[in-house]
């Protein structure tokens, strides 16, 4: 279960900040509720790469064991991709959660990083891919369809500026990338391609970082309305509007308790529930807001808070 927030920064300090924030929040809601994903491509200044790259493995090599931790490299056809997964990988692999490739354009893209990767010693390490170009839209069902991408990003800034200015930049807005065409389509595929393959589609930033308001709209539109169960942060005030937009509201998640409760009783066989009809289908409609609920830090009810405590769902709903 990855969590629904992905928090991404470059800069040391604020490195050890969101590590720091990661505990901190894990204190409060008794759940690691987002990832913090060290960053290369964009944190790591021309001509020191290496550097930041020796830099993000001591971190994420220093971090505490219950941290969920990851890092961004370098696209695959830049100079720096090979040393920043031998570096990485080779020092702090078994402590990353996963890989961020940025700029994946096809499985081929998918096939390399893996090479790198196996060869720098993670083998078991799940790969996230960033989708940030017309031609990866087009082949974001393959790229999903890989056994070692766990998940699928929307790169907005990069898809937009991909077009030679087809698309005003007015789609890179809070408000705009929901409404041009060609940005829906593609925030479609993704999460679609994702769901196909059972993988986590994670919805990009909002820059527009200081209005809390525009980013919590944002978020629930790309849940909602759109499929996405992840999204992106970019600073830290973003995280907790973020856990609110993706977590179920406390009626829904009531409702499911109840409804799980009563199908485990009748060890999941079909069910009249609330003059309702449910069988194994709904079980794992419900199941999920469950799921969903213990990811954004939410209070379970009793009844079912035992199955989440020690993460292992009950196999025969499964």
């Amino acid at each position: 279960m990855l969590p629904v927030c992905d928090h991404y920064c470059g800069v040391e300090a604020r490195m050890r900040k969101s590590l720091a924030l990661q505990a901190e929040l894990a204190e409060e809601f008794g759940a690691v509720v987002f990832d913090v994903t060290l960053d290369c491509e964009d944190g790591a200044p021309a001509g020191g790469e290496a550097e930041h790259a020796a830099l993000v493995a001591s971190i994420a090599l220093g971090a505490a064991p219950s941290a969920r931790v990851a890092a961004r490299v370098h696209p695959v056809d830049h100079p720096a991709f090979a040393a920043d997964v031998h570096t990485i990988v080779g020092q702090a692999g078994a402590r990353l959660r996963h890989l961020m490739i940025p700029k994946v354009e096809s499985v081929t893209d998918v096939a390399r990083a893996v090479a790198a990767v196996d060869a720098a010693g993670g083998q078991n390490l799940p790969l996230h891919c960033l989708i940030e170009s017309p031609l990866a839209v087009r082949n974001a069902f393959e790229i999903a369809a890989h056994p070692r991408v766990q998940s699928l990003s929307f790169g907005l800034m990069d898809f937009v500026s991909a077009h030679g200015g087809a698309i005003p930049d007015s789609a890179m807005t809070v408000q705009g990338q929901f409404e041009h065409p060609l940005v829906l389509r593609a925030k479609l595929e993704i999460s679609a391609a994702c769901h196909a393959h059972g993988k986590t589609p994670a919805h990009c930033v909002v820059t527009e970082f200081k209005n809390a308001d525009a980013l919590g709209a944002a978020a629930r539109k790309a849940a909602r309305e759109l499929g996405y169960t992840r999204m992106w942060s970019i600073h830290p005030d973003q995280i907790r509007p973020i856990l609110r937009a993706y977590a179920p509201e406390q009626h829904d998640i009531e409702r499911a308790a109840a409804l799980i409760e009563a199908a485990e009783q009748a060890q999941w066989a079909p069910i009249s529930h609330q003059g309702v009809l449910h069988d194994r289908a709904s079980y794992r409609y419900y199941w999920q807001v469950l799921e969903r609920a213990f990811r954004t830090g939410k209070t379970l009810p009793a009844s079912v808070q035992g199955h989440f405590i020690h993460h292992q769902p009950d196999p025969e709903l499964i």
